[in-house]
């Protein structure tokens, strides 16, 4: 792993363990709660501790220069509730290097394990992987098993999400986001 690389994981995942705030959500809809006045919202995760802080480029760019942090993951995947049946087919909006211009130690992206255009969301996910290694920028990967053609193994307790966490690492993605399982046991 190049030097870049893993000295941004661990300013992100201090001895490979980290609290991310994910404040990506009133793009998909709004308004949303706890996300009205984002800069109580970011100041209140950086005063407690958290070691990243994931957002859409926007909001990313006026909070680096509003706070100095350096420690800000730009998302980049968006659709939002109002795209009718393909409301859940993320698209790309930011590339690495247009998040690294903005502020960002590291990239996200989203993949919706099921939905009919899960085949695209995979090639987007693997071009940000491609781009994020060349430019030794860390990749979280957030990925859902929850489309209507999810058909997961019927010995998985996971109902997917293990699927989904292993896509995530066999793209490439460094990190991953993932639905809780239910049971510590489980989500091993």
């Amino acid at each position: 792993m190049a030097d870049a690389l893993a000295n941004r994981l661990e300013t992100l995942l201090p001895g490979g363990r980290g609290v991310w705030v994910p404040m990506d959500h009133s793009a998909s809809s709004f308004p949303e709660n706890g996300l009205m006045d984002t800069d109580s919202a970011v100041d209140a995760a950086i005063e407690g501790g958290a070691d990243a802080i994931v957002l859409h480029k926007g909001p990313l760019s006026y909070h680096v220069a509003r706070t100095a942090w350096s420690r800000f993951v730009c998302h980049s995947s968006m659709s939002t509730i109002h795209g009718g049946p393909r409301s859940q087919e993320k698209i790309t909006v930011s590339n690495t290097r247009e998040c690294i211009s903005r502020g960002a130690i590291g990239i996200s992206g989203q993949v919706n394990l099921g939905d009919p255009a899960e085949p695209e969301m995979i090639l987007r996910m693997s071009n940000i992987t491609s781009e994020a290694l060349e430019a030794e920028l860390p990749v979280l990967g957030m990925f859902y098993p929850r489309g209507p053609n999810l058909r997961p193994d019927t010995s998985d307790p996971t109902m997917g999400v293990a699927h989904a966490a292993r896509l995530a690492w066999e793209l490439g993605c460094n990190v991953v986001k993932v639905p809780w399982t239910g049971s510590e046991e489980s989500f091993r």
